[in-house]
């Protein structure tokens, strides 16, 4: 390999953007990742070369095809399939209305869309047996979709197997019978299907979406079954190598380029040691590309031999390099919409509460429920994608009472943050302090505290270090003063806390007001910065 050779360096997608749909379009490349509980539901990215990407925003940018509000933090939107079929773009999704006891509650819908940018159409119900539902296209013209069963009944397995139902375009609803096609012992989601010289090849994740988690395969020469599994332990897996930079890899799709050659888009995580030693990713679960080849029997394989990921690979030969123009590192807030970096929980951001035409020039945030609520809460955020990021804001606002508070926020979800808030203190009048909550226990540190009322402008700051997050204040540029402790940033990560956490962390603007006043805090701007 010449050492001018293209190369894509992984994650192509860093931060939380796990369970990647790729699909080719010509010479165009889009992937779709999940977003869970945050708008615009299903993200999407575009690339010309494999290596350069770009955000397009999300998918689902409308309460009809997405209503979130009342759901949990790491439920909503989960592992989207993304296809391209007779001129049309064809996205599947769930929405997991609740999960964590016995039941999971999640529904399966389809839109399209002739454009990726849309508009996308009506979304069409599909059913409610499971998750990771997605669609492949046979080559006699039908239509078939996958997805885990879940099965709550005691001592059976959760994840009951994948099942098979056609779906009928012309009708818009599914047809036939339902056939369970795979079991395994080990815990088996995220199905896909392929066909390639005269078999069906169904890709699976396996093992759970933590430090076990793989990707195996299965084929059969019906679609119908039966399916034998691929004889080797796994096509891509971090399981075994705990020191491996890329870890958790699984939950894969291929996709081939404009000739022929094959790569595998997946999800990865990369792990911060924590000030306990224990292993937390901070940044979620990322997507990654690996250059794959079928062997002589028929089986796909890691183009380097090996089933481990790899952070450095090369880039598709004879492709030529496409990259797109770098966002600034400051958003002034100037354009007519939020920038597609930018996420919002549960539901669309709108000039009702975040307006960028009440103050010219500025991010206006009506205060509205609490950094709790699962329906309005004020909060715009953008993923952390680096060891280290440096996030800035300037902000003005005037509470007038406790229940007032407006600033930045370093969030893995409702459970665990830390807040660095203005808000009014019955004695000192405006003040700064740190709200934290630390996998659900709650706190505002009084020997936080900082009196701001004579401050015309209030600048804040988080910095994560890599598993360290120190926040700051200042009047102006060169006065900041420390606000509070240096503070565990590797609790914002799926691997901190109890329970089923599948998002990552965030740093974003946020303003409440629980007396339901709704007064506004202006942000003049905020600026990120980053280094690996």
């Amino acid at each position: 390999m010449r050492d001018d050779a293209p190369m894509i360096d992984n994650p192509v997608l860093p931060g939380f953007r796990p369970d990647p749909s790729i699909v080719r379009v010509g010479d165009d490349h889009y992937l779709a990742t999940s977003t869970f509980q945050w708008f615009p539901g299903v993200g999407l990215h575009h690339s010309k070369d494999l290596v350069h990407w770009r955000p397009l925003g999300g998918a689902l940018t409308e309460r009809r095809l997405l209503d979130l509000r009342g759901v949990q933090d790491s439920g909503g939107v989960w592992a989207p399939s993304l296809t391209h079929h007779d001129g049309r773009f064809w996205l599947v999704y769930s929405i997991v209305r609740h999960s964590g006891t016995a039941y999971k509650d999640v529904d399966n819908y389809l839109t399209t869309a002739e454009d990726i940018g849309g508009p996308w159409s009506d979304p069409v119900f599909l059913n409610s047996s499971g998750f990771d539902a997605s669609l492949f296209h046979d080559d006699d013209g039908r239509h078939w979709l996958v997805n885990v069963e879940w099965d709550h009944r005691p001592g059976r397995p959760r994840f009951g197997g994948i099942v098979l139902q056609e779906y009928d375009a012309a009708a818009r609803a599914m047809t036939g019978p339902v056939t369970t096609i795979a079991r395994r012992e080990r815990l088996i989601e995220g199905p896909n299907l392929y066909r390639r010289d005269g078999w069906y090849y169904l890709m699976l994740a396996e093992g759970g979406t933590g430090w076990d988690h793989g990707i195996s395969m299965a084929r059969s020469r019906t679609i119908t079954g039966p399916y034998a599994f691929d004889p080797a332990d796994a096509v891509l897996t971090s399981r075994h190598d705990p020191g491996l930079p890329l870890q958790k890899a699984g939950h894969g799709e291929l996709v081939t380029t404009a000739d022929g050659q094959w790569y595998l888009a997946h999800l990865a995580s990369r792990p911060e040691r924590g000030p306990d030693g224990q292993p937390r990713c901070i940044t979620g679960r990322e997507t990654c590309l690996q250059p794959v080849t079928w062997t002589d029997d028929g089986w796909l394989r890691l183009a380097d031999g090996t089933a481990t990921p790899s952070t450095r690979v090369p880039a598709p030969s004879g492709t030529a390099p496409h990259p797109w123009p770098a966002e600034p590192p400051r958003d002034d807030f100037d354009g007519a919409t939020l920038s597609p970096e930018w996420s919002t929980p549960r539901v669309p951001a709108d000039e009702t509460w975040a307006s960028l035409t009440a103050r010219p020039g500025f991010l206006r945030l009506y205060g509205r429920q609490s950094q709790h609520s699962l329906f309005d809460q004020s909060l715009v955020a953008r993923r952390v994608t680096h060891r280290r990021v440096t996030a800035t804001t300037c902000l003005e606002f005037a509470p007038r009472r406790y229940a007032q508070s407006a600033g930045l926020i370093a969030w893995y979800d409702a459970s665990t943050y830390y807040y660095l808030r203005v808000t009014h203190d019955e004695d000192m009048g405006r003040v700064i302090g740190l709200v934290t909550n630390d996998a659900g226990t709650y706190d505002e540190p009084a020997d936080t505290v900082l009196p701001c009322g004579d401050w015309p402008r209030i600048l804040l700051r988080a910095r994560i270090d890599g598993p360290e997050l120190r926040l700051d204040a200042a009047p102006e540029p060169d006065a900041w003063r420390r606000i509070g402790p240096v503070l565990d940033a590797t609790r914002l990560s799926d691997d901190y806390g109890t329970g089923s956490r599948f998002t990552g962390a965030f740093i974003g603007l946020c303003a409440q007001d629980l007396s339901g006043t709704r007064t506004p805090a202006d942000f003049d701007w905020f600026d990120w910065h980053t280094a690996a």
